[in-house]
């Protein structure tokens, strides 16, 4: 067989499989896979290195399907190639615990290097990845030995362009001049709704070029030896990221649906099908069906992966002798575990008796401690490092002349920002962090989300945490943020009280490996509490712990965060002068607490005790689960004000006699019950 004729039958066997699983699953998106199948076996079966017996690889390329919609597309590509994955999940694609589902899903199908889906996403985390790489190879390559020596390659579509997230992270790639990564724009003009003439005429190869990007293109996106002589023009381009368009047709060798928007996100139907292959020539009915000559041709992934994978070992383990202590902390990144004895400053930093501290100060003070340790934290913040105070004062600046710095000037890019930290955590590594102001979480929602559905460690440093921070007044202080934060499957978010439980927090994000943590810090000064009249800090580790109390049956439960801890606490002694014995409990994360025991929890906010009042300066929504039908929450149910903070505080009722006067009424309510 030729080279032409078999990369035709690579090819339409990549197209048909993809197209086969759609319609056995009576939902999906054939036309991307039809339209975008040639481009993708060009750069998996000519250019990607990688290894399907060993998706994990550390040196492999990465490849990331930012459609991810396409999904069909990836899974024939992984099938073919020798991945661990079966045909008959294929067979199973987008059914109940498949490893095929609708997008792909990080964890879940070996070879996916992340959840895709949201446009625009892979997109931005490719940059992350191609951030992690520079950086690696900075700090560990030496002379002769390129132990970190690969790329990024990215597939994006018309959608995930259009999507604000892809114009800030490629503004950022192009200012770090990212040689290494590569995206290979499908260029179809086809949208949900119809052309993309009514949404979307920009030039955007002349924007890419205005990024500081290579711009390739357009080429056939249908010719095999295009796509590859393209890649390889990129791969030469090393002082700048690349953009290769890729024109495609979707849904291609369709008679009734090629071009058009009808082919985008439904089954072809059993009569288009059948009428596609033949007119791609495809003479085998059955579904499902891998040629012989295909299946041997792409399956030779397996011995090339495993002839560069025996490689790089060969390499490694001469640099592991030469090199042995950057070997060793090599394999502590890639590991991504924590040295020993990484926290061990954290106890001796604050102490009662120093003065009052913001949380965002007392947090620069722990994170250079730990990054004095720790040498894979990494990050920064979106334009706001000295309000955020997340600098690394004795570490370099992340950028074209330092690749090693492990301080990261995001800009003014909040959504950018989390996705690449993302990419940066999916990479391996790099522990990364970011920051911001909370009300600008919803900025980088999106991303923050999907490191939670990853279960990606990445620390979201939000300072500016309430109405605390004052004259800004309501556009930036947050009321619902902290809640939504919260509403999150698997984000930790933790609200120190003080800089010791700030300490605490900072280890809990540290050593949670399954997940995401946001710090949420004030910007207003706060006492230290003196640990040996209450509670030590060490329960703060629990999520929420009895900080105080002046009894051991108490007639109410005060439970605050964060700054109004301290107000609690207040409120507490004011019951206890007035004869009524109260318990303050110290909740800075919900989500720790709720993973405490059962008997645990129950011994903080027993049972018995139905006069509970929280107070956190922000909304009282989702308070009712601990306080109870009978409990009372204060809080800031609308926007703020330009104003002091303390003039806030007292206009708001978030004051120590406004709360003993709520806890004095729950518990006259109660008692008159």
């Amino acid at each position: 067989m030729s080279t032409d004729n078999r990369d035709d039958l690579c090819v339409n066997t990549i197209r048909f499989l993809a197209v086969d699983a759609v319609q056995q699953a009576k939902s999906g998106h054939p036309g991307a896979p039809m339209g975008a199948a040639a481009t993708a076996y060009a750069l998996w079966d000519r250019i990607l290195e990688h290894n399907p017996s060993d998706p994990k690889w550390p040196d492999r390329d990465r490849f990331v399907l930012s459609p991810g919609h396409a999904s069909a597309l990836l899974y024939a590509l992984l099938h073919l190639t020798g991945y661990d994955l079966p045909m008959d999940e294929l067979r199973r694609f987008r059914q109940l615990e498949s490893m095929t589902p609708g997008h792909p899903e990080y964890g879940m199908t070996p070879g996916v290097e992340m959840t895709t889906g949201p446009l625009g996403q892979g997109f931005a985390h490719s940059v992350g990845m191609a951030m992690a790489e520079r950086m690696l190879a900075e700090r560990f390559n030496r002379p002769g030995f390129d132990v970190v020596d690969h790329r990024t390659y990215a597939m994006v579509s018309d959608g995930d362009l259009q999507e604000g997230v892809a114009s800030e992270a490629a503004s950022l790639a192009g200012t770090l001049r990212l040689g290494r990564l590569i995206c290979l724009y499908d260029s179809n003009d086809i949208s949900i709704e119809g052309s993309i003439d009514i949404t979307f005429t920009e030039d955007v190869a002349a924007r890419f070029r205005a990024y500081d990007w290579q711009v390739i293109g357009p080429i056939d996106g249908m010719d095999v030896d295009a796509v590859e002589s393209a890649i390889r023009a990129a791969r030469e381009e090393t002082s700048r990221p690349s953009l290769v368009i890729c024109r495609t047709i979707i849904g291609y060798g369709n008679p009734n649906k090629e071009g058009t928007a009808s082919a985008h996100g439904d089954p072809l139907g059993e009569d288009e099908v059948r009428l596609a292959k033949e007119r791609l020539a495809w003479p085998y009915p059955d579904p499902f069906t891998v040629p012989t000559e295909a299946s041997d041709h792409l399956r030779e992934a397996l011995a090339r992966g495993e002839k560069s994978q025996t490689a790089w070992d060969a390499l490694v383990a001469r640099y592991r002798t030469q090199y042995p202590d950057d070997a060793e902390q090599l394999d502590e990144a890639l590991a991504g575990s924590l040295p020993e004895g990484w926290d061990q400053e954290l106890d001796s930093l604050f102490a009662a008796g120093d003065n009052p501290v913001s949380t965002r100060d007392a947090s620069n003070r722990i994170m250079n401690a730990i990054a004095a340790n720790v040498p894979t934290l990494a990050g920064g913040s979106a334009d706001l490092a000295p309000s955020n105070r997340t600098l690394l004062t004795d570490e370099k600046h992340f950028g074209p002349d330092e690749y090693g710095g492990r301080n990261f000037h995001f800009g003014v890019r909040e959504h950018a920002m989390g996705a690449v930290a993302n990419g940066m955590a999916l990479h391996g590594g790099v522990i990364p962090y970011t920051g911001t102001f909370l009300i600008f979480s919803d900025y980088m929602r999106p991303p923050m989300r999907l490191a939670a559905l990853m279960g990606q460690r990445v620390v979201y440093v939000f300072s500016h945490d309430s109405v605390a921070l004052g004259e800004d007044g309501p556009t930036h202080q947050p009321i619902e943020q902290l809640m939504g934060l919260r509403t999150v499957p698997n984000l930790a978010v933790f609200r120190p009280a003080d800089a010791t439980e700030n300490s605490e927090g900072w280890r809990v994000a540290l050593q949670r490996t399954e997940g995401p943590t946001a710090l949420v810090l004030s910007r207003q000064n706060l006492p230290i509490i003196d640990r040996n009249a209450h509670a030590p800090s060490a329960d703060t580790r629990k999520g929420g712990y009895v900080l105080w109390q002046s009894s051991d049956e108490p007639d109410c439960i005060l439970i605050g965060t964060g700054s109004e801890v301290h107000i609690a606490l207040d409120a507490g002694k004011l019951l206890q002068a007035g004869g009524i014995s109260a318990r303050v409990v110290s909740m800075p994360s919900w989500e720790v607490f709720d993973a405490q025991p059962d008997e645990y929890r129950a011994a903080i906010l027993p049972h018995n005790v139905r006069a509970r009042v929280s107070v956190e300066a922000g909304t009282t929504i989702g308070w009712e689960r601990y306080v109870g039908i009978d409990g009372e929450a204060a809080g800031v149910d609308h926007f703020g004000a330009s104003a002091p903070a303390n003039v806030l505080y007292e206009k708001f009722g978030l004051t120590p006699v406004r709360v003993a006067d709520v806890a004095k009424q729950v518990i006259a309510r109660l008692r008159g019950a």
